[in-house]
């Protein structure tokens, strides 16, 4: 059976691998109903209680996937959603979130949600996304106040943040104790969170201190981008990938995906089992979303788990090279 962790000082119990209902594997967004009941009840059998979405995952259609099936769903899984406030929506931040957590819980079909986290990226965006800064999200009024009310009102039981965008901003809005969890990126090609400092060579954004930071301020964390968005999961080119982080491009997280799996070979099991089993091996993380497409993804999840976390032997392979410059220069 799956372990459970504690989400920071949420109080849940949350399994360490969680259900993805992103488009990254994208099976509650892309209308294959029964493919989708599959997915969410085997994850179920194997002990995944938590499952990760937004109203920004197929404009709605995640959310209203898990809503038409939540209560047939045994046992009652915890769900998170996320907010992303628009540049439009910038100019009345409370009432946009507001309006998208009573519209993402009328598609969920739930009264509240174990989690509600703010979607946006802060400081500078990585990317063409819209982005808040930190006096937007902890200001009076701002994010957190907002979270806060809605909280009070008993809409969700747990706030969240996504870490992303400039390393500053996230360590300032994780540092100001208003969230209870965030959402992290951490993997086997950019592993910097949970890092004190970065290696000499490294080209690529920092992320270094923020899992560090998480732990001193008791949040939960739940590990996102475990398989780069697609790359340190199938050899072949995504046919999409959204960059996350500063300082690379899809050919680059592509090539060091690359340089990953020719470092660690096959001895690990198949390439997304070996990037799972890396990040197992991060006592800091609470739980590991992992994108789902089919019940495959689901069995082969259940497998790095049961083979547990990256012996010492792999990972000083990894360390060997991430000391050298093998990203952008």
């Amino acid at each position: 059976m799956m372990r459970k962790n504690l989400l920071g000082r949420t109080g849940f119990l949350v399994s360490e691998i969680a259900f993805g209902g992103g488009v990254t594997g994208g099976i509650l967004t892309k209308g294959d109903e029964a493919g989708a009941v599959r997915a969410l009840n085997r994850a179920l059998v194997v002990g995944i209680n938590w499952i990760d979405t937004a109203a920004l995952y197929g404009n709605g259609a995640s959310e209203a996937t898990i809503g038409r099936h939540i209560h047939t769903l045994r046992p009652q899984p915890y769900i998170s959603t996320k907010v992303r406030i628009e540049r439009d929506q910038m100019n009345d931040i409370p009432g946009a979130i507001e309006k998208s957590l009573t519209e993402s819980l009328k598609r969920l079909n739930l009264d509240r949600v174990a989690l509600f986290q703010l979607h946006n990226q802060l400081g500078d965006a990585v990317g063409d996304r819209p982005v808040l800064s930190p006096a937007q999200v902890l200001g009076p009024g701002g994010v957190a106040d907002t979270f806060d009310r809605l909280k009070e009102q008993g809409l969700f039981y747990a706030s969240g943040m996504t870490a992303a965008g400039e390393t500053r901003a996230i360590l300032d809005v994780i540092k100001s104790g208003r969230f209870d969890c965030a959402q992290v990126y951490y993997n086997a090609i950019n592993p910097s969170a949970g890092w004190s400092r970065a290696h000499a060579n490294w080209r690529v954004q920092d992320f270094s201190g923020i899992l560090a930071a998480c732990f001193r301020e008791n949040m939960g964390v739940l590990n996102i981008r475990i398989f780069a968005g697609g790359p340190l999961a199938k050899a072949a080119r995504p046919e999409r990938l959204a960059v996350l982080t500063s300082g690379t491009d899809v050919d680059n997280e592509v090539r060091c995906a690359a340089a990953v799996r020719a470092a660690l070979g096959t001895g690990y099991g198949s390439p997304a089992q070996t990037a799972l089993r890396f990040v197992l091996g991060n006592h800091d993380v609470t739980s590991r979303v992992i994108g789902v497409g089919d019940v495959r993804d689901i069995d082969e999840a259940v497998k790095a788990v049961e083979a547990g976390p990256l012996p010492a032997e792999a990972v000083d392979k990894l360390e060997r090279l991430w000391a050298t410059d093998f990203k952008m220069p």
